[in-house]
């Protein structure tokens, strides 16, 4: 059972159950196990899921996939690392609607487009680029 918290409505007091927080957990999408918050069948997340949101990232430190920044943040006890300019070879894009992966510079110049299934990628995603992948 949750624990109540206190809270004031117009002056009086009233008691009103916290509510729980989402966990982490994994889910198998297109044969790869993403760790995060919520995940639908396309890699959407709790912290991100309009649409758009359909890819989730190979994460530099750990090697685990998660469909954001965030997710690893929560569901980890280590910093995220990014991944170097040497490394963009890597395959460390997932589609959630394909299960296409692509290398960091594929995914970096695909103008938020998968270029297997033409799937769009939130275009948004490239202000968080720097979360990711090393940046200039």
């Amino acid at each position: 059972m949750l624990p109540d918290i206190e809270a004031t409505s117009g002056g009086v007091p009233s008691r009103q159950p916290l509510k729980a927080l989402p966990t982490t957990s994994t889910r198998d999408v297109h044969g790869h196990t993403i760790r995060g918050v919520a995940i639908d069948p396309q890699t959407r997340c709790a912290h991100w899921h309009s649409p758009l949101d359909i890819i989730a990232l190979l994460i530099h430190c750990c090697g685990d996939w998660f469909p954001c920044y965030d997710c690893h943040q929560e569901a980890t006890d280590h910093p995220a690392t990014v991944w170097p300019f040497d490394e963009r070879a890597t395959e460390a894009i997932l589609c959630g609607t394909c299960g296409h992966t692509l290398t960091i510079n594929q995914y970096l110049t695909c103008e938020s487009t998968c270029p297997a299934c033409s799937a769009p990628f939130n275009p948004d995603c490239t202000t968080h680029a720097h979360l990711y992948f090393q940046v200039d």
